[in-house]
């Protein structure tokens, strides 16, 4: 058990993290950029350390500051939150070359299930059910024939990202063939990475996302599901835990499968599995894998 965890992080998760911190009688450590020095989880924390005047950049981002912080208060571990470095897998490496435990998945498990048509793969060898789809796309042509196999209307998604960033729905041929140049750019501008690759798209659907835990031994425990469907430009609004009028035998199986990915990849930390659920007939399909705490969390934790 640790005795003392520093917080990568500021705002209502810093805080989060606090309270569980001093309910399981272990010491927190915050750090702050200087505009955020009476913040509450400044106050609330036993020890807090400034990172200085400057943007995220030159502060929550600043990975030599925060080690510098995690040396000198004696921390023994890093919990990341969520945003700022809590899916950088490069930073769950510094962390272990540093002797410090990174509270969350893997650094290879990050960079699997960040990249959409990786974590595809991935959920394929551990039988969880897809939409037709494809792997990455080479050109336009290729996505038009791809397209035409699927059936129409499909999603021309970014492999990298997320929150509902780079994801185009295509009724036809030409307006897949305008969109698909402009999300390769906004892949590559906003993401680093301009792959994309096409999935079916459901008229009817909810977006049903599974809590999960793994101890990063082929253990894995889903904690609930939460209905995320109401959503403005790919953004959700509403979450609703559990999710209303959803058979027990479905939730069911959407724990189940979720479980069966996260210990067949052996998963370690704090995670969401992302299911589209067809409406009309109640079958699922794997969307993603959140490789982090998520915001919605505290949604299933009052539950």
């Amino acid at each position: 058990m640790f005795t003392k965890i520093l917080i990568a992080n500021r705002g209502a998760i810093a805080t989060r993290i606090i309270r569980t911190l001093k309910a399981m009688q272990i010491t927190s450590v915050a750090v702050y950029a200087e505009c955020d020095a009476d913040s509450l989880h400044v106050q609330q924390a036993d020890e807090a350390y400034s990172l200085g005047e400057g943007s995220a950049a030159d502060t929550y981002l600043n990975q030599d500051k925060i080690f510098d912080i995690a040396r000198r208060s004696k921390a023994q571990a890093i919990h990341p939150g969520y945003g700022f470095l809590s899916e950088n897998a490069g930073f769950v490496e510094a962390c272990e070359a540093n002797n410090l435990c990174f509270i969350g998945p893997k650094p290879e498990q990050i960079r699997k299930f960040g990249l959409k048509h990786e974590a595809r793969a991935l959920a394929i060898n551990a039988n969880v059910p897809l939409l037709p789809g494809t792997e990455l796309l080479a050109d336009i042509e290729e996505a038009t024939t791809a397209a035409e196999h699927i059936g129409y209307p499909v999603m021309l998604k970014t492999t990298a990202g997320g929150g509902g960033i780079g994801m185009q729905l295509c009724h036809s041929s030409d307006e897949l063939v305008r969109a698909f140049d402009s999300i390769k750019r906004l892949g590559a501008n906003n993401f680093s990475d301009d792959g994309v690759f096409l999935e079916k798209f459901i008229a009817k659907a909810r977006h049903i996302e599974v809590q999960m835990f793994g101890d990063g031994e082929g253990g894995a425990l889903a904690i609930g599901e939460r209905d995320c469907s109401s959503q403005r430009r790919n953004q959700k609004v509403v979450e609703e835990c559990p999710a209303p009028n959803l058979p027990a035998s479905v939730a069911k199986q959407l724990h189940e499968t979720a479980e069966s990915l996260f210990r067949h990849a052996h998963y370690r930390g704090a995670g969401t599995v992302e299911f589209i659920v067809d409406a009309d007939t109640n079958a699922f399909y794997f969307l993603e894998v959140n490789t982090r705490l998520q915001v919605e969390h505290g949604v299933t934790e009052m539950v």
